[in-house]
This record gives C-alpha cells, sequence and structure tokens, in this order.
C-alpha cells in the first residue's frame, strides 16, 4: 500500500527558493472559467453517476445550459472590463457544440486548456487507451479550432488513473491543476520529462462556495478578496499564485454578478499584481525557477 499519492514530495513553504515573478510581481493572479458541456444521458460509468435524478433530470441539466446561453457572456463582459484574460478549462466537445462562444474567447487571445471531452464522462476505469485518446482528441481539437497547442489538463469532473500524470508529461503538457496540495507551482514526479502543478482552488472555486458552503453572494466576493489579501502579504517575501475558478451555470447569474466584479476591481487595482494566463505562469516557472526549486527539493530529501 503506498503511503501517499507519490505525486510530490513534501515541501515546507518556510526556506523555499525565492520566486519572482514579472516586474517584480508579488501575485500571479489568473482566472480559470470552467466551459464545460454535460450530456443529458451520457454513457453510464458503474463509479459515479452524472445527475442525482434519474433521466431525464431537466431541470438540472437546464440550469448547467444557463451558463453556455447567458452567464458565459455575462462573465466575459466583467472581465474585459478590468483587463483579464481567461484560462479556459474546455469541454473540448464543446467546440462542435457552441462554436460561438469558442470565436468569442480566441477574439480575446485567452487561453484553452483541456477539461477532459465532456465533463460527463469520467476518468475512471478507463484504460491507457482510452486515456490517450482523450489527450490527444483534446490537443488536435484544440489545435485545429484555436491555433492553440494546449499547454495544461484538469481531468473531466476531477477523475483521474494511476497513470495520468506520466501521460500528462509524454505529451508534452506544462501543468496539471488536478493538484491541490500549495499556494506556489511545484514539479509533480513523473516518469519522463517534466510537469508542474499549477495551483488552482477549491476553496474559491464558485461552486464549491455556492453549492457546497452555500454562501451568499457578499460573503463569496469577501472570501476571494480574503484569499488575495494573504497570498498578497505573502507574496513580498516569494511570489504566489492565485487562481479564480468559474463557472458560468454559477457566478454568471444577475445577482451573482457584483460581488464578482468587485472583487476582479479590488484586486486589478493593487500594485504588483501579474493578470496573467496559466500558461504564462507555466512558461515563466520552467525558464526561471523549475531548475531551482527541483534542486532544493532533492536536497531537503538528501538526494
Amino acid at each position: 500500500m503506498k503511503p501517499d499519492l507519490e505525486l510530490y514530495d513534501y515541501w515546507p513553504y518556510e526556506n523555499r527558493p525565492k520566486i519572482t515573478w514579472p516586474g517584480g510581481a508579488r501575485v500571479a493572479f489568473w482566472v480559470a472559467p470552467n466551459i464545460e458541456f454535460y450530456e443529458i444521458n451520457p454513457p453510464i460509468n458503474p463509479k459515479r453517476s452524472p445527475w442525482p435524478r434519474p433521466h431525464p433530470d431537466v431541470n438540472l441539466y437546464s440550469n448547467r445550459d444557463y451558463g453556455n446561453r447567458v452567464g458565459h457572456w455575462r462573465m466575459m463582459e466583467v472581465m474585459d472590463k478590468y483587463g483579464v484574460r481567461g484560462s479556459i478549462s474546455l469541454s473540448v466537445a464543446l467546440i462542435e457544440h457552441h462554436p460561438e462562444i469558442i470565436k468569442e474567447c480566441v477574439d480575446r487571445n485567452w487561453e484553452f486548456f483541456s477539461h477532459g471531452i465532456y465533463n460527463t464522462r469520467y476518468s475512471y476505469d478507463m484504460d491507457e487507451a482510452q486515456e490517450r485518446a482523450i489527450m490527444e482528441d483534446s490537443i488536435e481539437t484544440v489545435m485545429k479550432a484555436t491555433g492553440q497547442r494546449i499547454s495544461g489538463y484538469l481531468a473531466p469532473a476531477l477523475t483521474h488513473t494511476e497513470r495520468t500524470m506520466d501521460l500528462l508529461a509524454e505529451y508534452q503538457f506544462l501543468y496539471t491543476c488536478d493538484l491541490f496540495q500549495d499556494d506556489q507551482p511545484q514539479p509533480v514526479k513523473v516518469k519522463k520529462g517534466r510537469l508542474i502543478s499549477m495551483p488552482y482552488s477549491l476553496e474559491i472555486n464558485d461552486i464549491i462556495v455556492y453549492n457546497s458552503y452555500l454562501a451568499t453572494p457578499r460573503r463569496y466576493g469577501q472570501m476571494i478578496k480574503d484569499q488575495f489579501d494573504q497570498l498578497y502579504e505573502e507574496g513580498k517575501e516569494s511570489g504566489t499564485v492565485m487562481c479564480i475558478p468559474l463557472h458560468a451555470y454559477a457566478v454568471g447569474h444577475p445577482h451573482r454578478m457584483a460581488a464578482f466584479e468587485e472583487a476582479l476591481d479590488y484586486i486589478t487595482s493593487k500594485e504588483g499584481v501579474w493578470v496573467t494566463t496559466a500558461r504564462e505562469i507555466a512558461e515563466y516557472y520552467y525558464e526561471n525557477c523549475y531548475d531551482t526549486c527541483a534542486a532544493d527539493i532533492a536536497a531537503r530529501k538528501g538526494g
């Protein structure tokens, strides 16, 4: 029995090599809109049901559909206002279902990364060929539609196999968003190549905040600002990363937009904030931080 995930080493927050972001920024700030497609009647996975009620779950399906019909456009306008480009966690099949959304994102020079093909197709019990097919489809389909070679991966519905990280490195992905162990990037242990964990967040993920914590919009906005304040303070010593994961069917409702906009206004008005994308963070980290951090981890292990 494995003692832990064996995907990364224990690396205490104190006394790490200093990370300095471009321009001396304290915080690398990125926003991750999850643009997803949920099938009304997907193939059955014995380990998890995509809908809480028997087929057809009309109410919840239409709630998800709200995001792509209405919420995304409203969210995009607010992000435009504050000069925030999205790093899109994309259900790749959405390219065929809603190409209009893809075009709007391409026109804004937003980043795309893979969130699997559908968010209703789970990785549980997939064999290697199936998992490879998802990654290859993601790379090829996004390239054809947008001209971008995707660099990141968030597994569909946060479901994985024991080989997921090794395959990401093999296919030359730069980062995974599936690990939540830190507020700075960290090398991931893979068989060949390199991969880093990109700080994402479950704590200020709008779905978690609204559906699990049952927070009000006002409370959600304050949580974002509190998260930022702490990371901004710590960033005086070494650069931190802050991500706001979004879902247009959650944050995109009219009564929730003001709190989100207020939080963006607060963060982007501060000095020393690098408003960027996950790809740009990863590229900078590999060029300027990866080797030093990997060496520090090895030295602490006595390796």
